[in-house]
């Protein structure tokens, strides 16, 4: 058997079906979004997803960050951990691990071929839906202990949410797919806390107040304990560079406490990947609480050994290239007070491309202060916005720019002609970082 063209074949196969990620002016309809395709398919694989405990995670940023650490430090205290996360970066086998490792190619063949008499009986059934099918059946017969699932998007009606958590967990919420989601903070709360279930704990990170008030609303509703990470810890920060960053986390307590509390590092970087930390802290003392033994070794250990690349990642040293999956107006806000913090006095290039459904302007707008100067470009994905809209943008911005619709040409473009002393930022779209990163593995190999 050929694997590689057969791997190909088997992708051509899960995307052949109605694929929700990349239709143009997406909206919320009962035939899109609903979990009736999803429990028929997995009542058809026997319930796969009923087989392990499970850890939930939505919100709009920092959920696939909480879901590394926390499946790290799992890892790490001795357990078989299943991952499942969207979307990849640059490998569709990205999306489900065991134990950090990804889904073989063979395993994903084996897995079509199995499966597809039962996806074609299906009517609607959507790429995504086939993707978490096959994950959940994968985790089931590697016989994990527990899974960390991230929500593909939303919350209430993903096709992730016909699990059974023992942990349900909740972001930081903010603008994002609000054309599907809703135009408020309130409303897009509502959609992502639908992931609470009766009587499970939920984790919620540090939020903004209406989102904050929607998320305890359903949770008192459905006599679920919510742990507020905001108001339980507060963190202070040891040290950082462009390798890492440590710091401690701090119960708030009544009364003080002279306990030495722990150093911990992680290798991912910004004051926001603290804050996810502290939320995948808060899911591990429940997880303790619920039987499960992890010692304060597999909390350093696992939180130094994680690995979520696309997060202010720094993929070249020369000249400093930096590869960020910011592509709403929160995440440019943390990109840029994480450029203000890691690269103050720096001459700061940024590589933009978006999706054509994002607030593109509004993230010029924010990051444009702390930038020297953007190449527009754009991906090879169908929803990427193209490069004469980005100009327009340009243009009523004032930005110093140029535009290379060609991605793949830029970073020859850079390591032959860069200024060492530039920093390059590839961002706007884990499209974008990804393509990038994808390029400089090419040039060194």
């Amino acid at each position: 058997m050929d694997i590689e063209r057969e791997y190909q074949r088997s992708l051509d196969f899960i995307y052949s079906f109605i694929d929700l990620s990349i239709t143009r002016n997406l909206r919320y309809s009962p035939d899109k979004f609903n979990l009736s395709r999803m429990y028929v398919v997995m009542s058809l694989l026997g319930n796969p997803q009923l087989n392990y405990d499970v850890v939930h995670v939505a919100g709009t940023k920092g959920k696939g960050s909480i879901c590394a650490m926390t499946a790290s430090i799992m890892r790490e205290a001795g357990y078989k951990v299943g991952f499942y996360s969207s979307p990849h970066m640059i490998d569709f086998r990205e999306r489900i691990k065991v134990n950090d490792n990804e889904i073989s190619k063979q395993s994903l063949i084996n897995y079509v071929m199995k499966l597809r008499h039962i996806f074609i009986t299906v009517d609607q059934l959507s790429t995504f839906e086939i993707i978490t099918a096959i994950a959940f059946k994968y985790f089931a017969d590697q016989q994990v202990d527990i899974a960390i699932i991230e929500v593909g998007m939303g919350g209430r009606l993903d096709a992730t949410n016909v699990v059974e958590p023992i942990v349900s967990i909740i972001s930081p919420i903010s603008h994002d797919h609000m054309n599907i989601l809703g135009d408020t903070i309130a409303k897009i709360a509502r959609e992502k806390a639908g992931i609470i279930k009766k009587s499970v704990p939920v984790i919620i990170s540090p939020q903004k107040e209406s989102a904050k008030e929607e998320i305890k609303i359903i949770a008192n509703r459905k006599g679920s304990f919510i742990i507020d990470v905001s108001e339980n810890y507060t963190f202070e920060q040891i040290n950082y560079s462009l390798e890492k960053q440590s710091f401690v986390i701090k119960e708030k307590l009544i009364y003080p406490s002279d306990t030495c509390n722990p150093i911990y590092e992680i290798p991912l970087l910004g004051d926001h990947q603290i804050n996810n930390a502290i939320t995948a802290f808060a899911c591990i003392l429940r997880l303790r609480k619920l039987g499960y033994e992890i010692n304060e070794n597999a909390l350093k250990n696992g939180f130094s050994k994680v690995e979520w690349p696309g997060r202010f990642e720094v993929v070249c040293k020369k000249p400093l290239i930096i590869v960020d999956g910011a592509h709403n107006r929160d995440s440019f806000r943390k990109l840029r007070d994480t450029i203000k913090k890691y690269l103050a006095g720096k001459k700061v290039i940024l590589i933009f491309g978006a999706s054509e459904d994002k607030e593109v302007k509004l993230m010029i707008k924010i990051i444009k202060p702390y930038i020297e100067h953007f190449i527009f470009t754009k991906s090879e994905h169908p929803r990427a916005l193209g490069l004469g809209e980005l100009e327009k943008f340009a243009s009523s911005l004032d930005l110093d720019n140029y535009s290379i619709g060609d991605i793949g040409s830029i970073v020859p473009l850079i390591l032959r002609k860069s200024d060492q002393k530039n920093t390059y930022i590839a961002s706007g779209s884990i499209f974008i970082a990804g393509a990038i990163k994808q390029l400089l593995t090419r040039q060194e190999s």
